[in-house]
């Protein structure tokens, strides 16, 4: 990538980062300011990370089994327990995604070998239900071209993690159900519905795929996994809750 190239992507991220800290939503990006491809989406996504602090994990997901997956970090200010109440000038778009997300309990370096997919889970110190809240610096992210969605942090806003799951490598994702309710009103229930069709694939696939970026996946990071409900909308007051058959639930509150 050309300086040019970059100087305008970092123009492309303080735009975004303005929308998000202003609530001057966009449209859409100018056209000379939406990224090419992937890579500088990713460039963008980087840039608009090193300002919020700390990166405490990644989304990754993909949307169908045959697709290659892609991943945005999170984060570590915007990652907290069940139960919290988020509030602030922040919170507008408040789209929900319940998920599966996972502790690293050791360090996965780069390395030129790749890393097994039993490498990979076996190095997992722990599975949890989730909720991915979606932010965005859009006024309606799904208007806005794929690319400049992606390059605003994949519409991250906030992760909410609930309780440790007991043996959950012997859960059956497949058969899994989820029920995502919101305001005492089930919204979505559907089984087996994470869109890679095999979300466990996706810790491997970040592990040695993302490796370049990600500079290796960190002891305490978190990684999320893609939603099994879609984007359901929230409004200031709600209380929202997640349900797995096996995998808990997990719960949080707008104020």
């Amino acid at each position: 990538m050309t300086g040019d190239r970059e100087a305008i992507l970092t123009k492309t991220a303080d735009v975004l980062l303005d929308a998000r800290r202003t609530g001057k939503t966009l449209t859409d990006l100018p056209a000379d300011l939406i990224p090419a491809d992937m890579d500088e989406a990713y460039f963008v996504q980087d840039k608009i990370a090193e300002a919020f602090g700390e990166i405490g994990g990644w989304k990754v997901g993909a949307p169908t089994p045959e697709a290659t997956p892609v991943f945005a970090p999170m984060p570590l200010a915007w990652i907290s327990a069940s139960g919290s109440t988020l509030t602030g000038a922040r919170w507008r778009y408040r789209g929900l995604e319940a998920e599966i997300a996972f502790l690293v309990g050791e360090d996965l370096p780069p390395r030129e070998q790749p890393y097994s997919r039993e490498e990979a889970l076996a190095a997992m110190a722990s599975c949890h239900p989730a909720i991915e809240v979606l932010e965005a610096a859009f006024e309606d992210p799904t208007k806005a071209t794929r690319l400049a969605a992606f390059a605003d942090i994949q519409m991250h806003g906030g992760f909410v993690y609930g309780p440790a799951i007991a043996d959950w490598q012997s859960i059956d994702w497949n058969t899994e159900v989820v029920t995502l309710v919101v305001d005492s009103a089930v919204r979505v229930e559907r089984t087996g519905s994470n869109t890679s069709g095999d979300l466990l694939k996706l810790l491997p696939w970040l592990a040695n795929e993302g490796a370049k970026r990600t500079g290796g996946l960190k002891k305490g990071q978190w990684i999320t996994t893609g939603s099994w409900t879609g984007n359901e909308p929230a409004s200031a007051g709600s209380t929202v809750e997640a349900k797995f058959t096996h995998a808990d639930s997990v719960d949080l509150k707008f104020a």
